[in-house]
């Protein structure tokens, strides 16, 4: 429940910097916050102005590290990245920056190291090939990798087992 405290824009200038110190923040993060400070427009547009200036808020600094930990903590394909710093309203130009910092062979090792751990879990229970690699496939684009790329591991996969 969010309540609003009514905070003049002194008071909430502190507060704000360590809400941003504390970790990366989006824009839309920190204007939030302050609107729930029960601040007005032109004092919020301030404030965050002053935060951009003293290096509190970066957004490509922002867009960056949600990237990385997204991908390397959670495990998220780019396409749930994407989403997820879209819904932080994240510029385009810093998205694609974001995502251009994953590592492309780095990607690949982690899609099939999620494919071959899920196709050996589901592998024990699933009777029908053409189920597990259903279910596989859906997990994996579930987790925000891209459809085509995921098809190309299933497939490649299968190949492999088929030579052992």
């Amino acid at each position: 429940m969010i309540t609003r405290k009514n905070l003049t824009p002194q008071m909430a200038l502190p507060r704000i910097m360590q809400y941003c110190s504390y970790q990366e923040r989006s824009h839309a993060e920190a204007k939030n916050r302050l609107y729930g400070f029960g601040l007005h427009k032109t004092d919020v547009e301030t404030i965050i102005s002053k935060l951009i200036e003293e290096n509190y808020l970066n957004e490509e600094r922002f867009a960056s590290g949600f990237a990385r930990g997204k991908f390397r903590i959670k495990k998220w394909g780019r396409i749930k990245i994407s989403y997820e710093l879209k819904q932080k309203q994240v510029s385009t130009y810093n998205l694609r920056k974001a995502l251009e910092e994953i590592d492309e062979e780095e990607y690949q090792k982690t899609i099939y190291k999620l494919a071959d751990k899920k196709w050996k879990l589901l592998a024990k229970s699933t009777e029908s090939p053409l189920m597990l690699r259903a279910k596989v496939s859906s997990w994996l684009i579930s987790r925000g990798f891209e459809p085509m790329l995921v098809r190309k591991i299933i497939l490649g996969y299968e190949q492999e087992l088929k030579k052992l």
